[in-house]
């Protein structure tokens, strides 16, 4: 009886150390890597030839709304065989394989934490060209959704005191805005936080900006085409230049793309366009979500926006995205 007993409790120790995808339980590495980066494992022969060219089509399409050039996002290619050892622990792989039966799978933490690995499988090069073409933008939404929740994570357990904020609790809503973010005004109606961006890529006098504020839902149906007007009369009011008549308004020359997306499950917009200050040379690009509260008849915004001359801004403004999507109206 006692041996059995022993072995009831060896089971249960093995049982219980197993984790959620199956393999014995331990710490699992860091995975490496930063946001908006993914590794492709195919062979060499096919990232030169037609799958790399698809590939690169895909994820070489530019981000709307910046000033230079910056893809979605950016892509680096390993040959099955030297996908091994620590070059497992990358934070996001696409691993392009052949099989029978075409589809997308989805694996997180395999090898490292976090990580997910998309596995896109069809049978033959035509096979795996046409499941790119046909699932490309499902495949980088994906890892695009990943890098907002690693984000998002990050900054949860770095963010403000919202108690402290006029603006926020007035408007009863919350947000994970990080604790480097600083206070420039507060009124009640209005909230703007700014990071200085002295290190790093920015190298200079750089600045990230969280702006929040409301306005009344008047008619549903032109809330989008409204979107400009209203962030150019913000602008004025609360954004000055350096001098008198100087204020930020939305790039003249630039038309801003808008989009369907859902803030806390409330149906939004998010619009990406180009700042510049009237009767200035200062400029850069930003994201807005405009929140349809029709429980409380008003508008909720939180926008975002970059001042980082001479460097790439993709990443600012990703920062920025998580920042807004973390908002939840209470």
């Amino acid at each position: 009886m006692r041996n059995i007993a022993v072995i009831f409790v060896l089971a249960f120790l093995v049982i219980s150390c197993k984790t959620g995808n199956g393999k014995s339980g331990y710490t699992l590495p860091t995975s490496n890597g930063s946001t908006n980066k993914i590794m492709v494992v195919t062979k060499a022969i096919d990232w030169e030839g037609k799958i790399g060219d698809e590939m690169r089509t895909i994820f070489g399409e530019h981000q709307v709304g910046l000033p230079q050039p910056e893809t979605l996002l950016s892509v680096s290619q390993i040959d099955p065989v030297g996908f091994a050892s620590f070059m497992r622990h990358a934070k996001a792989v696409l691993i392009i394989q052949n099989g029978p039966e075409e589809g997308i799978k989805v694996e997180k933490n395999r090898y490292a934490a976090p990580q997910i690995i998309i596995y896109a499988t069809a049978k033959g090069e035509e096979g795996q060209l046409k499941l790119l073409r046909n699932r490309g933008k499902e495949i980088i939404k994906l890892f695009k959704d990943e890098d907002i929740e690693f984000t998002q994570r990050i900054f949860k357990k770095e963010r403000i005191d919202e108690t402290k904020y006029k603006t926020i609790q007035n408007l009863g809503v919350t947000i994970d805005v990080p604790k480097r973010f600083n206070l420039v005004e507060d009124t009640g109606d209005f909230i703007w936080f700014r990071q200085h961006l002295k290190s790093g890529i920015a190298r200079g006098d750089g600045t990230n900006n969280i702006l929040i504020y409301s306005v009344p839902l008047e008619d549903e149906n032109t809330v989008a085409d409204n979107i400009t007007a209203v962030r150019d009369t913000i602008g004025k009011k609360y954004i000055p230049g350096s001098k008198e008549g100087m204020y930020m308004i939305t790039e003249q020359a630039y038309t801003p793309f808008t989009f369907d997306a859902e803030i806390d499950g409330k149906k939004a917009y998010e619009t990406r366009g180009k700042w510049e200050v009237k009767n200035d040379f200062m400029a850069g690009p930003f994201i807005n979500y405009t929140v349809l509260d029709k429980k409380n008849n008003r508008l909720i915004i939180v926008e975002g926006f970059t001042y980082a001359p001479s460097v790439n801004k993709r990443n600012f403004i990703f920062e920025l995205e998580a920042i807004a999507k973390s908002m939840k109206i209470k």
